[in-house]
């Protein structure tokens, strides 16, 4: 048994010599989780074949028996905690709404909205970059692109946040239970309101060609999927790309000289500090062998992305961010069935955003260390990065 717990802080700003560490040793082991989740015990895949493998292994399951996600009585069922038959139908009706189509027509807005957020940024000369661009942006995007309200967005940016980075189990539990009624509330009034353009709205209406339609409950995780998942991840994509670059000038020199090589560094980052350190959990629903490690059935599993996409098996040099690499097949968005659909949505705000920036700001640097790293093993990023320009 390896507790993480024992690493200290420095696990949450960098646990990435940790997982090199369980990595050499081998692919799969027993830990115990770090505050917030101190105590909890699982499975920790680190190795890349044996992360790429067991995300896509039906074995692993979503909802075996007796296996319950926090908040999952609350929320409601989407597709992140369904196995098929169940998820291929939810993922079928969202699929008929949450077009590429529909993510393309975003990208004039996407760029309205980056304008705007830089130009009240720009003539202060320095700024917290998460709390006046990197979070702003994809937070605005999802929440038109849904029907959010403009009042509700900051109350529902402070439930999102404590439910992905939880700061104790209570406060995550108190966020659950405010983002349950809100998403409730939210769809009744859309459901009485009328046709409407946005995604929510397209939901509630989205019929398939045999009847189907999403119930209450399933409407309401799935709403919640789209807004947490929608913008979270796109926060710390944001802001690990900056990140990324300030820490590697000659690489900043490259991209501001050509920036065909955009696509590229935004590839790397998800590879090298993506904004995803581990998958949500899955049970194993039957006796299974990962790596050479007997899980029994019930055991949880956690499959931790951030270490597989640092396998040296798979990348060569895996620690050294290199815009130019080959990173076709880096899991940062998932695999198997239950890939981020939202993933086409991340790249293209991170491609909007970062070229603004970085044309608009041509001496961007940091303005003191980036802090506040998120608590917990779900998601990676800081709460505040200082810039100057």
């Amino acid at each position: 048994m390896i507790d993480l717990g024992e690493y200290g802080a420095r696990f949450a700003e960098d646990p990435h010599p940790v997982y090199a560490e369980l990595r050499a040793l081998g692919p799969v082991h027993r830990v115990r989780l770090p505050p917030p989740d101190q105590g909890h015990e699982t499975w920790l895949v680190v190795g890349y074949e044996e992360a790429r493998a067991a995300l896509a292994d039906p074995r692993l399951a979503k909802k075996a028996e007796g296996f319950v996600f926090y908040g999952d009585d609350l929320i409601g069922e989407h597709m992140l905690l369904s196995d098929p038959p169940q998820h291929t139908r939810l993922r079928t009706l969202i699929a008929g709404e949450f077009t590429g189509r529909r993510v393309a027509a975003l990208r004039p807005r996407i760029q309205e909205i980056t304008d705007e957020l830089l130009d009240a940024m720009l003539p202060r000369g320095r700024a917290d970059l998460v709390e006046s661009f990197a979070y702003p942006l994809p937070l605005t995007v999802i929440c038109e692109l849904l029907g959010v309200p403009e009042p509700d967005r900051p109350a529902f940016r402070a439930l999102s946040t404590e439910i992905v980075a939880p700061t104790s189990g209570e406060s995550e539990q108190k966020a659950f239970v405010e983002l349950a009624a809100y998403l409730r509330d939210l769809i009744e009034d859309k459901r009485c309101a009328g046709p409407a353009d946005d995604l929510l709205s397209s939901l509630i209406r989205t019929t398939a060609e045999d009847g189907d339609r999403l119930s209450a409950r399933e409407l309401r995780g799935m709403a919640f999927l789209l807004l947490v998942a929608g913008h979270e991840t796109t926060v710390n994509l944001i802001t690990g790309v900056v990140r990324s670059l300030l820490g590697n000038p000659g690489q900043l020199a490259s991209l501001r000289a050509d920036m065909t090589l955009l696509d590229g560094t935004i590839e790397e980052t998800l590879r090298h500090d993506g904004p995803v350190e581990n998958a949500t959990f899955r049970c194993a629903a039957e006796p299974l062998d990962i790596g050479g490690t007997a899980i029994a059935a019930g055991e949880e599993v956690m499959v931790c992305l951030s270490a597989a996409d640092r396998d040296a098996a798979r990348y060569p040099a895996p620690d050294r961010f290199d815009q130019g690499r080959e990173t076709r097949g880096h899991l940062a968005f998932g695999h198997g069935i239950h890939y981020c659909l939202g993933a086409p949505l991340a790249r293209l705000e991170a491609r909007v955003a970062l070229r603004s920036l970085l044309e608009r700001c041509p001496d961007l640097a940091l303005d003191g260390p980036p802090s506040g790293w998120l608590p917990g093993m779900l998601m990676r990023g800081v709460r505040r990065m200082p810039v100057r320009w």
